[in-house]
């Protein structure tokens, strides 16, 4: 009894702070495809690491230097598997996989239904969940790697765009971008569209603030001009 309520009190913390760090780390070294489980192989890759961290934290008897070497080792072949990939498009195949068209010109195909194990009750679902409710209405639906379904509707289906109509639209100037934040000129933002902190200040004098400190946010519009919320 006394074994059990016995708690390494402090070395639980170290672990669990040590694990912590490192993993953040990791993470911003595997990148935005892994954080997003795109495929089966990052989700997979995603939960072991997620697992030996938990066991370093956790588990008291695991030495913290085993699981560390583990961990970091786990990841290197995640990067090394990735990077492979990037080079060879057989590789990237083997392990995300092709996209599997199930419905072709507004008739399912069985044997690739039969291919990724879905049922007609899961392909439906997934039609739902993009806002079609009946085959009639699709031309074209994929099963991508990460499971994802891609529907292509029939051409009466479609929305009317401003191209269909034949309507005037004026070009995009800027991507619409946080300019100012709590107070202070997100500089990278600024950088990336070509602006100055000059030119801040001239937009905000044009409405009566004299200092970036007066603005609680502030975003650049699709015309160039800004709008500012104090």
């Amino acid at each position: 009894m006394n074994e059990f309520l016995r708690v390494s009190f402090f070395e639980m913390i170290l672990r669990a702070t040590l694990s912590f760090f490192v993993l953040l780390l990791l993470a911003r070294l595997l990148g935005k495809k892994q954080l997003s489980h795109l495929t089966y192989f990052n989700y997979i890759t995603g939960i072991t690491i997620g697992s030996i961290a938990a066991v370093i934290c956790a588990d008291s008897e695991t030495p913290f230097l085993n699981g560390f070497i583990s961990l970091v080792w786990w990841s290197i072949l995640t990067i090394l598997i990735g990077y492979i990939g990037l080079k060879s498009s057989k590789t990237r195949i083997l392990l995300d996989g092709q996209p599997t068209i199930v419905v072709k010109q507004g008739k399912i195909l069985k044997e690739a239904l039969q291919g990724t194990r879905l049922n007609l009750d899961d392909l439906s679902m997934m039609l739902r969940e993009k806002n079609v409710f009946s085959i009639q209405d699709v031309h074209y639906a994929i099963i991508e790697p990460n499971g994802q379904l891609s529907v292509l509707k029939k051409e009466y289906q479609q929305a009317v765009t401003k191209g269909d109509m034949n309507i005037p639209t004026s070009s995009l100037t800027y991507l619409p971008s946080e300019i100012i934040s709590d107070g202070q000129i997100v500089k990278k933002n600024l950088k990336e569209l070509n602006l100055t902190e000059k030119w801040v200040d001239d937009e905000l004098k044009k409405n009566g603030i004299k200092s970036v400190r007066e603005v609680f946010y502030a975003e650049i519009k699709k015309d160039g001009s800004l709008y500012i919320n104090k």
